[in-house]
């Protein structure tokens, strides 16, 4: 028996006018945890579906070996079967359903008559759920439990199957810093039980902390594999997009001019619960050609900030005053918001930000169709010619503007998204969490966007969860605390430390 658990052997993966992957060949050694690094659109996910068996044997060009056996997959519950099993970045769990019911979906635990046994199908649900560190009561519904307990309840269902090679797509993604850790320290735990994980991420640090080996993917290619002791974020990072990026942020030089946008005594409460402060008499402002970074922990009222002032999207007993240019102006809804050179990027951009079963050219069309009317209806060649020029701009990658937006990886779709409001024309433009998800070469391709629109002399806010980010592109920096602000700071002035002391500082009880 070999030390490999896992050996793909020039795997080859051909789409209609796309090679999504070429002649890959991939060693994961037994018990470790592998990481797979690569821009997107670089074939990791279609090499793990390759593996998993969402895309067939005989779809596929070369060979797998798992456990010294060729194995040819017809589905996904043939994978299973041999002890592989995917968690996809979004989960495929039911949220109407109770945890123990998800964790035995198409594995349900019958008793007499060929019933399913509740009660023991609530005890081992509560034995697994054990196993992973999570203390619901298995009769909870998934709706009613956060996204980083669901990713742990879909561990858990992996356990039920009997896993032996476990597959994470992106699975920190959209997990705050707690439930990050909590995660990857599961996946140690796991490694110590024999289980064997592979890992697919873009964040760098998590890769360097837990896994043995990294493989890095570009352009459908399989470029090296590093061991755990030559691993380095210079090294993968070459690797990834195939020059050293010396700098993580192009050079910016500010052209600020005079004030553009004033928010004053901006307050907001819960939606829901109305007797909740989220957002408290917030003031701020943005000139010409700056950009503005808001810096604040998981749920310190960022994006119900933002979210507030374009359009009264998010909130309840909304006040405040918005100065543009010195005049008043009225913000009530997305379109006053937007009608007044307002917009707002948000963060979701897959629920919120697109139309995924649409094509990119309608995506980028949608919030600015006034622009492209002609006796009442929108014009068609005007459409098309104004999507495929910020296809071209904006190095969207994909053949024509046709394609379906969910198509196309994390990091084309953010470009769509930026293109559309862009193409609103905004004096203010709000980017919420701009670079979640997409790896460091479309993160630059992002960055200098936002150079150019703040040479264009627009002012630009970013939100993000990324003190580094903020540092490396911003002009000027708040940060926000339980729904305050709790300090501002001239780029010269902000360090990590300054910024961390003001995001965590508490109101005075």
């Amino acid at each position: 028996m070999t030390t490999n658990i896992l050996e793909m052997r020039s795997i080859t993966k051909t789409f209609p006018g796309v090679k999504a992957l070429s002649t890959v060949t991939l060693d994961v050694a037994r018990g470790e945890v592998h990481a797979i690094c690569g821009e997107n659109g670089a074939g990791k996910s279609t090499l793990m579906k390759v593996l998993s068996g969402v895309y067939p044997h005989g779809t596929y060009d070369g060979d797998i070996v798992f456990e010294d056996e060729v194995v040819q997959f017809k589905d996904i519950r043939d994978s299973e079967a041999k002890g592989i099993v995917i968690i996809h970045q979004e989960l495929a769990l039911s949220p109407y359903l109770s945890i123990a019911e998800n964790i035995f979906l198409n594995n349900e635990q019958k008793g007499a008559l060929g019933l399913i046994d509740w009660d023991k199908t609530n005890h081992e649900a509560a034995t697994l759920l054990a196993r992973v560190g999570l203390r619901e009561n298995p009769t909870t519904r998934i709706m009613d439990i956060g996204v980083g307990k669901q990713q742990l309840v879909e561990i858990a269902k992996a356990l039920s199957k009997r896993v032996k090679l476990l597959i994470l797509d992106e699975p920190t993604a959209a997990l705050n810093d707690e439930d990050s850790d909590h995660l990857l320290d599961l996946i140690l735990h796991l490694k110590g039980q024999g289980i064997t994980s592979i890992i697919i991420s873009h964040k760098l640090n998590e890769i360097k902390k837990v896994s043995d080996a990294v493989t890095i993917i570009r352009d459908g290619k399989a470029i090296e594999t590093i061991a755990k002791t030559d691993v380095t974020e210079e090294r993968i990072i070459k690797d990834m997009v195939g020059r050293d990026l010396e700098h993580r942020y192009p050079d910016h030089t500010p052209h600020i001019g005079e004030e553009i946008l004033r928010v004053e005594d901006w307050t907001a409460y819960h939606p829901q619960d109305t007797s909740r402060l989220v957002v408290d008499a917030v003031n701020l402002n943005v000139r010409a050609g700056e950009i503005v970074g808001i810096a604040g922990l998981m749920g310190a009222g960022r994006t119900e900030f933002a979210m507030s002032l374009f359009g009264q999207s998010y909130g309840s007993k909304i006040t405040g005053r918005v100065f543009k240019h010195g005049k008043e102006i009225k913000t009530r809804t997305v379109s006053e918001a937007i009608d007044n050179g307002i917009a707002y990027a948000t963060e979701d951009r897959k629920t919120y930000g697109l139309n995924l079963i649409e094509d990119i050219k309608r995506n980028i069309s949608m919030a600015s169709l006034k622009k492209l009317e002609k006796a009442g209806l929108v014009n068609d060649n005007e459409e098309y010619r104004v999507a495929n020029e910020y296809r071209t701009s904006m190095n969207i990658k994909a053949p024509n503007v046709l394609v379906k937006t969910g198509k196309l990886s994390g990091g084309n779709q953010q470009k769509v998204v930026l293109s559309k409001w862009i193409y609103s024309d905004p004096d203010v433009l709000i980017l919420d969490e701009p670079t979640r998800g997409i790896d460091v070469g479309a993160k630059y391709e992002i960055y200098t966007i936002i150079n150019k629109l703040a040479a264009q002399g627009k002012g630009v806010i970013v939100i993000s969860s990324e003190l580094p980010e903020l540092l490396g592109i911003s002009d000027r920096i708040y940060t926000i605390s339980e729904g305050r602000i709790t300090g501002e700071f001239p780029i010269k002035e902000a360090t990590p430390e300054t910024l961390i002391k003001h995001m965590t500082m508490e109101k005075a009880r």
